[in-house]
């Protein structure tokens, strides 16, 4: 402002008298507000390894740890003229010790009494138990005593159902040596035929004898050889080898068959028929058109979904088993989908061994209805394409086609049941421009 009302040649203010009181106030207004000594990362050190020694307010964590909520002190202190409240170190309980054992910790004397938090967390397994009766009449078996059982069970009270302990304390010198699977079996049977006493529908059932040829398993494909793992693998490459020049000798064939039929069609219409059509004439009376029934009845015959073999090393999903080919339409799939949802059927089932194979049966059926359904709705139009031509070149005269020959929901005129379809006109009528459709 001083310089404007300089430039401007205006009175300027008189300037403010500096005095010792007046330095030091605006000093102290400059100086911030936050002072606090802010403490350095060694040098070293990692960044939370220094944040686990100093908190946001720099101070300490504690050393002992405490059951309150907000640790060892509050958020805010309070200043006040009351005394604060001691910690005390007193001593407490476990209910999930059975032993009576004592232990100690910081606490507030004025606080009350809590159970000890991690006590909840001792979770014990129900062993089944039996009377002398019940074990006369349901557990006796071939190889095991009442007191080799009673030692079972005891061992699983003791260790909570881990058998690879339980083996381990097994006592030898008063019993047979036992191996983890026997321990499962005769613990599991146990529970069953118990749980069948009690009335109880869910039963566990152990099969011991699969868990030993699994892990005997286990044991041959970890002690193989260097030369069984690189033999393993040749035969695995020769097997995708062998796999892969199936596949092309099938893309082939596929190919070739494709231009065997391709040539066929092409082979039995004639070109003076041709000719004729594109002058649109009438064709001639002693050669009408035809279907190629031939190449209807290779179509129908090769209808159907062929599903591939997934013999590949390894494991897989047997749901792979369901998955439609590539070489399956969109329009084909939709039509698969809509006859499912009509027979109120799950698009995807659980695909059992035996759900898998019937389900694929079922679909290729599925298809295969479709091609015939498709070949029936060519060979009628086929049909009354030849009684039109047979009507146009003799008038006055109707030919009937047989019931046998249409299916039920077409009748002589070309109509479907219930309704009046139209009727395209392919060879034309007397009077009636070539190429008019009616």
């Amino acid at each position: 402002m001083a310089d404007v009302r300089d430039i401007m040649e205006l009175e300027q203010p008189p300037a403010p008298e500096i005095t010792r009181e007046s330095f030091i106030s605006e000093k102290q207004k400059k100086r911030p507000f936050n002072s606090t000594k802010i403490s350095k990362r060694p040098e070293g050190m990692h960044r939370e390894v220094f944040a686990l020694l100093y908190n946001d307010n720099k101070d300490a964590p504690p050393i002992f740890p405490s059951d309150t909520s907000n640790g060892y002190k509050q958020t805010k202190v309070k200043l006040g003229m009351r005394k604060p409240r001691k910690w005390e170190w007193m001593p407490f309980t476990n209910p999930a010790r059975t032993d009576g054992a004592v232990f100690h910790h910081w606490r507030r004397p004025s606080d009350e009494p809590k159970e000890y938090p991690f006590a909840k967390f001792n979770k014990k397994i129900d062993i089944p138990s039996y009377t002398d009766s019940i074990y006369q009449q349901h557990l006796q078996t071939e190889g095991w005593t009442k007191e080799e059982t009673d030692h079972l069970m005891d061992l699983a009270r003791r260790f909570d159902l881990r058998f690879i302990v339980m083996v381990d304390r097994y006592d030898t010198e008063k019993f047979p040596k036992r191996t983890v699977e026997d321990l499962k079996e005769r613990y599991y049977k146990i529970c069953g035929i118990i749980a069948k006493l009690n009335g109880e529908k869910k039963i566990y059932h152990y099969d011991a004898d699969h868990e030993r040829r699994r892990k005997e398993q286990l044991k041959r494909l970890y002690e193989r050889t260097a030369e069984q793992m690189e033999e393993e693998q040749f035969l695995i490459n020769e097997l995708k080898k062998i796999e892969a020049r199936k596949k092309e000798r099938e893309r082939k064939t596929q190919d070739l068959q494709k231009l065997i039929s391709q040539a066929d069609s092409q082979g039995e219409t004639p070109r003076k028929t041709e000719k004729k059509l594109q002058k649109k004439k009438l064709p001639n009376p002693s050669r009408p058109s035809r279907v190629d029934t031939t190449h209807i009845l290779q179509a129908v015959e090769t209808a159907g979904i062929k599903f591939p073999d997934y013999k590949n090393s390894g494991a897989s999903l047997r749901s792979q088993r369901m998955k439609l080919p590539a070489n399956i339409g969109q329009k084909k799939s939709k039509g698969i989908e809509q006859m499912l949802q009509e027979m109120n059927l799950e698009l995807n089932p659980t695909p059992t061994e035996e759900m898998c194979q019937h389900f694929n049966e079922l679909r290729s059926d599925m298809v295969l209805l479709m091609e015939l359904k498709t070949a029936l709705g060519t060979c009628e139009f086929e049909l009354q394409s030849l009684r039109h031509q047979f009507e146009a070149l003799n008038p006055g005269k109707t030919l009937t086609i047989p019931p046998q020959l249409l299916s039920g929901n077409t009748d002589n005129d070309g109509n479907k049941a219930g309704g009046t379809g139209e009727i395209i006109d392919v060879v034309g009528s007397p009077g009636t421009p070539a190429g008019s459709m009616t």
